[in-house]
């Protein structure tokens, strides 16, 4: 019995070592959990979502690159950026958004080398950053080496790792998701050169090579039902976390098992799996892990499945507070009374349905700008600024799909390159290029640089700010009011919404003195004997004090 268990993993190795294609790296990867090379409690910090191909183009090919990446890191350190999560830089079959994977130990060729990378993870440790890169879990691409091999065979040892329908079993014409059918016969070769995919008709019940893939039929969904298929990515996992990588933002891990076309989003069998995933990375010491989870980001915020997730529906709230709306601007006050202080916060990414770019979003308005982004940044929780956010950075003009979201970073006032390239950039860059670029929001103190870096600097100094408790928050009107203790650092945060000066009225400790931190230079504030205190606003204006005894 004991060498039958030995027996069946070692010849299943031995397979998986021998079945084509051997390019394709299957090895195990050892844990040896080195240290991290960051200090506790990094993650509280700030983080930037950065598009690698859109950043800086460090070879003048009109591409970005690791190498451009690095030569940013000391603007990324000013600004007081405390973390990177880089979106897919693993070899893709899109050359673009990254999204659909076909080799998940390799990096994109057009962004360098694993030494490129290698030698990002150092500098930016150097500085005091740490890295999380996306992992693309749920799906690889129609092009990835194991699924081409699935697709040659119903014998071949890959054909388990993905999800096909059992011939002579009836399709249910229901599925819908997304307004899709999810169900793709591989027989009618559905893609350009280019691996896009052409609309497909719906396959017929009982088709040939059928197989499911939720974001489209160039995206295979894998076989979570298939232990292999687990172990594989666990491996993939750790390749990263052995070179000193310091986490990993998790795609779509809501979607990694169905159970048919009514029960296929968030299933008992995907919570599990991620905890499996939050479970192995935290192994590693000082690592983190968020997770994209639309429908329940608070569930999956929980220890007991990823420990961090996006606040996807919070998101719009710190835009409409901004606007005036005074139903969001209750849900800003309230909204961490309840919620995980683990959910990760935004006002915009590289994804249309989250919203367009801020600059967008309050039509240019950098006054409601400003406001908007000080909610999210003073809050709790992790927030992540989308690159480009903190110049005032506009989406482009006359793009399909997420396209306008995801063009070259502003970085000089060039027309043409923008400071992206010594070539031709990958895409037109943004209009208000002009002005809304970083070196001169850099040079102006007035600038949504310059608040943006004000913010930060509040947060990387105050303990309160960054992990703090969350209390005695109140919407009075269009204002919303806040406190945050951490041991002895005590802070209150005012974010007044509105056109007009308004009065709100704040409870603290007996006798406290209230201590401008934002803006700088006013009068020090002081409650009495009861410890309530009016304080008068001006209309659209942000304030952080601490509170002393």
């Amino acid at each position: 019995m004991l060498l039958r268990h030995l027996f069946v993993p070692l010849a299943a190795a031995l397979l998986l070592a021998c079945a084509w294609p051997p390019a394709t790296d299957m090895r195990p990867v050892p844990a040896t959990h080195p240290p991290s090379a960051l200090p506790e409690g990094w993650h509280h910090g700030v983080f930037m979502e950065i598009f690698v191909r859109g950043y800086q183009d460090g070879d003048g090919d009109g591409i970005g690159d690791l190498r451009g990446l690095i030569s940013r890191l000391d603007y990324l350190k000013d600004l007081g950026v405390r973390g990177l999560w880089l979106m897919p830089v693993h070899a893709s079959a899109d050359h673009d958004h990254g999204y659909a994977t076909v080799d998940y130990r390799a990096i994109e060729p057009a962004y360098g080398t694993q030494a490129d990378f290698d030698e990002l993870l150092k500098q930016a440790h150097a500085r005091g950053i740490g890295v999380i890169v996306d992992y693309v879990i749920n799906h690889a691409s129609w092009q990835h080496p194991l699924f081409q091999d699935a697709l040659r065979s119903s014998s071949s040892p890959w054909r388990d790792w993905f999800v096909w329908q059992p011939p002579g079993e009836p399709l249910a014409a229901t599925w819908d998701i997304w307004g899709k059918f999810p169900w793709y016969d591989a027989a009618t070769q559905p893609w350009t050169h280019t691996g896009e995919p052409k609309d497909l008709p719906r396959p017929a019940a009982g088709a040939r090579d059928v197989y499911f893939g939720t974001f489209g039929p160039h995206m295979p969904d894998f076989n979570f039902r298939n232990p292999a298929v687990w172990a594989w990515h666990a491996d993939n996992l750790r390749h990263g976390l052995e070179r000193g990588l310091d986490g990993y933002r998790l795609d779509a891990v809501p979607h990694l098992v169905e159970n048919g076309p009514v029960n296929w989003n968030d299933q008992p069998e995907s919570r599990r799996l991620t905890k499996r995933m939050q479970d192995l990375i935290t192994a590693y010491p000082n690592r983190w892990v968020v997770c994209e989870a639309t429908a329940e980001p608070a569930a999956y915020a929980s220890s007991e499945v990823c420990g961090a997730s996006f606040a996807f529906a919070q998101a719009r709230h710190y835009v409409d507070a901004a606007l005036g709306n005074a139903e969001s601007v209750q849900r800003v006050a309230e909204h961490f009374l309840t919620a995980p202080h683990t959910l990760a916060t935004f006002v915009s990414n590289h994804d249309l349905f989250a919203g367009r770019r801020l600059w967008d979003q309050v039509g240019g308005d950098t006054v409601r700008y400003k406001l908007a982004a000080a909610g999210y940044l003073l809050q709790p929780g992790t927030p992540f600024v989308y690159y480009g956010e903190e110049v005032g950075q506009p989406q482009l003009p006359g793009l399909p799909g997420d396209q306008p979201l995801r063009g070259p970073m502003s970085w000089t006032p060039d027309a043409q390159r923008a400071g992206f390239t010594a070539g031709r950039p990958f895409r037109p860059v943004a209009p208000q290029v002009a002005t809304n670029n970083a070196a001169t929001q850099a040079a102006d103190p007035q600038s949504i640089h310059a608040f943006y870096k004000a913010m930060i600097g509040l947060r990387n100094r105050h303990a309160s700010i960054a992990r703090g408790s969350y209390e005695a928050a109140h919407a009075q009107g269009l204002v919303a009011t806040w406190q945050r203790r951490h041991g002895g650092d005590h802070t209150l945060t005012a974010i007044h919404y509105g056109t007009e000066r308004a009065p709100v009225l704040v409870q603290l400790p007996a006798g406290a003195r209230l201590v401008p931190l934002y803006p700088a230079g006013g009068g020090v504030l002081g409650a009495g004997p009861q410890g309530r205190l009016q304080i008068d606003l001006p209309p659209q204006s942000v304030h952080v004090w601490a509170v002393q005894p």
